[in-house]
């Protein structure tokens, strides 16, 4: 039986390779696939380990332009910041569909970190008002920092507001904002204080129960909900939700994953008709975002297997252009 050989892609390489703007530009494109029903997506499934320490989550996918299809596997350790590791630990597996046989492995996390930011901006170019020109950032985990860096690479702002439980880690990121060299940058006392002036604002936390209320969200705000990702945790309240005109990556996920909606689904706030549209219809042109300057849109970004299979096939076919990676027999 014929060797095959793999490409082994290191987090540094990803980031390399993967540059925000040119992931911007993949995950735009994936989304629009999405949404026009050329992908396969199963739900993401999880496993809890009975240490309690943490969760082991797969997220498979098949992507039509190009024929390809992939698995994330990567575990969720909430504590591991705390001793200088990525909570999102994990390996990428890239397939090529004619035959079926494995292409590379990416570390996960970089990958992860990238394109989630990437679909931020995405989002906010489409949704958010065309004068915007603060960004807060109520988080200061790992993607608190991609996302600074990809707003700055791909849509910049003139300040950025940024908001910590921990005022020391709220620093440190302000400092690596100013670093970037572009921002204005302040630290706030509250996420209160960030919706008093900013026109876009992205919550990347990992709070399990509302940290931002609908009653102090201004006209025309655009948010991005990112930091949640299971039914059982949201970042904002059901008034937050019910005031927003409100978009999702993908219905599917959005209906069983997405916390902050299916609270207020269940409290009896809003249906599931509130959900507008994916954000592949608006970028299609198929759908409206935004109708006024005064409209509350939201986007509830759970991240779906189309954006990291897209950025991994983009990585990859850069890696063999580059002659990047490590190539290993198997």
């Amino acid at each position: 039986m014929q060797s095959m050989d793999v490409r082994v892609i290191s987090g540094r390489e990803v980031r390399e390779l993967l540059t925000y703007p040119e992931c911007v530009r993949v995950v735009e494109q994936a989304m629009k696939a999405v949404s026009a029903g050329k992908v396969l997506m199963p739900l993401r499934q999880f496993m809890p380990l009975p240490t309690g320490k943490g969760l082991l989550a797969w997220m498979p996918g098949y992507l039509g332009e190009p024929p390809c299809f992939g698995i994330k596997l990567i575990s969720l350790y909430p504590g591991n910041p705390a001793v200088g590791i990525s909570s999102h630990v994990g390996l990428y597996a890239l397939y090529e569909s004619e035959h079926g046989r494995p292409l590379a492995i990416l570390e996960a996390s970089a990958l992860t970190a990238v394109r989630t930011a990437a679909a931020s901006v995405v989002a906010t170019r489409a949704l958010a008002r065309a004068d915007s020109r603060t960004l807060a950032i109520v988080g200061t985990g790992e993607e608190a920092y991609s996302h600074l860096e990809a707003f700055q690479a791909a849509h910049p702002f003139e300040r950025v507001l940024v908001w910590g439980r921990n005022p020391e880690s709220a620093q440190e990121l302000a400092a690596h904002a100013s670093a970037l060299g572009r921002f204005e940058v302040q630290v706030v006392a509250s996420v209160k204080d960030a919706l008093v002036r900013a026109d876009v604002l992205c919550t990347v936390t990992s709070a399990p129960e509302p940290i931002l209320f609908g009653r102090d969200v201004r006209p025309g705000t655009h948010l991005c909900l990112v930091g949640s990702s299971i039914p059982a945790t949201r970042e904002v309240d059901d008034d937050c939700v019910a005031i927003g005109r409100f978009f999702v990556d993908y219905r599917g996920s959005a209906m069983a994953q997405a916390g902050e909606l299916l609270h207020a689904i269940k409290s009896g706030r809003v249906t599931e008709a509130h959900i507008v549209a994916e954000i592949g219809e608006v970028l299609a042109g198929s759908v409206p975002g935004r109708r006024s300057a005064d409209e509350v849109t939201i986007y509830k970004s759970l991240g779906v297997a189309a954006q990291d299979l897209a950025a991994a096939t983009f990585v990859y076919q850069r890696a063999v252009k580059l002659d990047q990676g490590t190539v290993a027999p198997i």
